[in-house]
């Protein structure tokens, strides 16, 4: 009898989810968080290995800036790139410092793609925040950054939003 129960309530929540999801028509909105202002150095080449053609591109500072966050953009990080032909995943590893003093680590992974008609490059930044910070909202949301058309020289401009 207590299976037979247990089994109806699942039953009765997943049919009430699932027809809640066939009418979610609506696209996530999403929130300007900040814009990084990233200084490289010269990028460099390990070489040809199995799986394309790996790049190096060490992050040398920067600032960053948004409604709510602000601050500089750490030096030792690097964006590890993988190219293979047209296509080219990153990932960036590195750290910032809000003007408050509060270190927060940064993995921001993404795709280039050059094609015959066509320019893509994404990424979805990770954030990882002291949980006792007032930016430990970073924590608990997905995020999504392309390159402004601004252009830096010496590095790349990414304006960051978080998906609502």
């Amino acid at each position: 009898m207590k299976k037979v129960f247990i089994l109806a309530v699942l039953t009765i929540f997943f049919s009430f989810n699932i027809a809640k999801a066939q009418n979610v028509t609506e696209s996530p909105e999403l929130e300007f968080v900040m814009q990084l202002r990233v200084k490289i150095s010269s990028p460099y080449s390990v070489g040809k290995i199995p799986q394309g053609d790996r790049i190096v591109i060490p992050i040398t500072g920067g600032e960053f800036s948004g409604p709510n966050i602000k601050g500089e953009v750490l030096s030792g990080g690097a964006d590890y790139q993988l190219g293979n032909g047209n296509r080219t995943t990153l990932e960036a590893i590195y750290s910032i410092k809000t003007d408050d003093g509060v270190y927060i680590h940064v993995r921001n992974r993404g795709i280039i793609y050059t094609g015959k008609d066509a320019f893509y490059f994404k990424a979805a930044p990770q954030f990882e925040a002291p949980k006792d910070s007032h930016y430990d909202w970073l924590n608990n949301a997905i995020f999504v950054c392309q390159p402004s058309k601004e252009v830096l020289q010496g590095g790349i401009v990414l304006n960051v939003w978080k998906v609502k």
